[in-house]
């Protein structure tokens, strides 16, 4: 049985078939991926790989936010207001400090369809929910994929709109390079 480990990364791909929202986040809770198989190789070698492209990926993300949050140092806060279009603008700028990328039509057709725009959606019939982990808010994410996904500097709480959004986005870019490429359940 070959074991998938989902590691938090950004990458750019385009025209990716997406799959169904059951489809990942069973996925994600298995293991299981839809992918073409790879070669295997020795686990220490695996490892050593998987363990290095994260800590750069971080670093990099780390550094652009602490230069966009010195450059906007000086700058007053901006004041998002609290509904749909300010979670969504609020989100799109913690995004772009860490090179999470993301349109506002492609967040917001993605929340429509997910949750009709109501940040306390629950999907209580789906696969995850007959397992005891159903999908919340905005963007339905699971607690395992927020969890791995989150956003440091966003509230810890999947049903938070904002940190909903960034979470969903960067899970978004790692698997089909932007929330942009999702037109279904994913």
């Amino acid at each position: 049985m070959r074991t998938t480990t989902l590691i938090p990364c950004r990458i750019a791909t385009t025209g990716i078939t997406v799959l169904g929202a059951a489809g990942i986040a069973t996925a994600a809770l298995t293991g299981t991926a839809h992918a073409a198989p790879q070669t295997a190789k020795p686990a220490h070698q695996a490892a050593a790989k998987a363990a290095a492209k994260p800590a750069k990926a971080d670093d990099k993300a780390d550094k652009k936010a602490e230069k966009a949050e010195k450059k906007d140092a000086g700058k007053k806060a901006e004041d998002y207001p609290d509904n749909l279009d300010g979670w969504i603008r609020e989100a799109m700028s913690i995004m772009k400090k860490h090179g999470i990328p993301g349109s506002y039509d492609g967040i917001k057709r993605n929340i429509i369809r997910e949750s009709g725009g109501d940040p306390n959606a629950v999907n209580d019939w789906d696969i995850n929910a007959q397992k005891g982990i159903p999908s919340k808010g905005l963007l339905q994410v699971i607690q395992p994929t927020f969890d791995q996904y989150h956003v440091k500097g966003t509230a810890d709480k999947l049903t938070d709109p904002v940190a909903n959004i960034v979470a969903a986005c960067n899970y978004a870019a790692d698997r089909y390079g932007t929330m942009d490429n999702v037109d279904s359940a994913y």
